[in-house]
């Protein structure tokens, strides 16, 4: 990934981090009018919560497009979801920061860097550079267009760190087997933090100008985010907001239970307009079993 697409994504989270008012100063828009043409414009969802342990998101991807990332779970340190790679693979993809702007893998010194507590063998794991530094994962499977995933990051500070290193887990259900599977997790220097700036985003990251043709669109719903207290909140509004590509055709909206977010090919802007707050019904839902299992399970060192 290139230095542009690693500032857009933490430029992300800044901006999400202001509207639910973790940040008390503006933050610049990181505008990227030379997109213009190139790619379809990068639209995310900003949901305002507390700080949680825990962060439940369902997710399914209506259309899709090579080079396109379905982000389901993102927070100020990382983020989750599912990607159709140029090629056209398909896999999930967790990614966790080190502390600090750097963009080359090999100058964070051992301490500084994310540490590896926990990998599924199917998995793949390895360091990052070039859109920050830091930890990522990869697990190879062939989602559907249509299907609804679920994604689960927890946080636990690490008390062997004195407070300053937090957990982080990712795990995704997988409908086809009616289970969940626990991908990794992944301790970095997080000041003490567990899980703010909560967002989605869907983004087009192949950038030929022959991407911006084809329409990407996904919906989010049955959000939750579980306070250090123990209550379980139900994320039900969302706001609007989309990178510095000055593109036109984007939408988001609610549809029933569920947000959804647009952009590229066909799409049209019917639904919210940009930087609005989208409300969606919270009628029915309900907080999966597997998820509080999934919160209270130890990790492989026992705790």
């Amino acid at each position: 990934m290139s230095i542009s697409l690693f500032r857009l994504r933490r430029g992300i989270w800044l901006r999400l981090a202001l509207v639910v008012g973790l940040l008390g100063y503006a933050v610049a828009a990181n505008a990227d009018e030379r997109l213009a043409g190139i790619a379809c414009r990068s639209v995310h969802l900003g949901y305002p919560a507390a700080e949680g342990v825990a962060f439940y998101n369902e997710m399914t991807v209506d259309e899709s497009a090579d080079g396109t990332y379905f982000m389901a779970c993102g927070f100020q340190m990382g983020y989750f979801g599912i990607q159709q790679l140029g090629n056209g693979k398909r896999l999930a993809i967790f990614s966790v920061w080190d502390p600090g702007n750097q963009n080359d893998a090999k100058s964070v010194a051992d301490e500084q860097r994310v540490k590896l507590i926990h990998k599924d063998d199917d998995v793949r794991v390895g360091r990052f550079g070039n859109e920050g530094t830091g930890g990522q994962s990869f697990y190879d499977f062939d989602w559907k267009n249509g299907e609804t995933y679920g994604f689960f990051v927890t946080a636990k500070i690490d008390p062997e760190s004195d407070g300053k290193r937090t957990e982080y887990a990712g795990h995704i259900y997988l409908p086809e087997k009616k289970a969940w599977k626990h991908l990794v997790t992944f301790s970095t220097l997080a000041g003490g933090k567990t899980l703010r700036g909560y967002y989605s985003f869907v983004e087009d990251f192949k950038r030929d100008r022959k991407s911006t043709k084809f329409a990407r669109r996904a919906h989010f719903g049955n959000g939750w985010v579980k306070t250090a207290d123990g209550q379980w909140v139900a994320l039900t509004r969302a706001r609007f907001t989309a990178d510095g590509n000055p593109a036109t055709n984007i939408d988001a909206g609610a549809e029933g239970e569920r947000f959804f977010l647009a952009t590229g090919g066909e799409t049209k802007n019917v639904g919210t307009k940009l930087r609005d707050s989208i409300d969606r019904v919270p009628t029915g839902l309900v907080i999966p079993d597997s998820s509080t299992k999934l919160n209270e399970s130890k990790d492989e060192r026992g705790r």
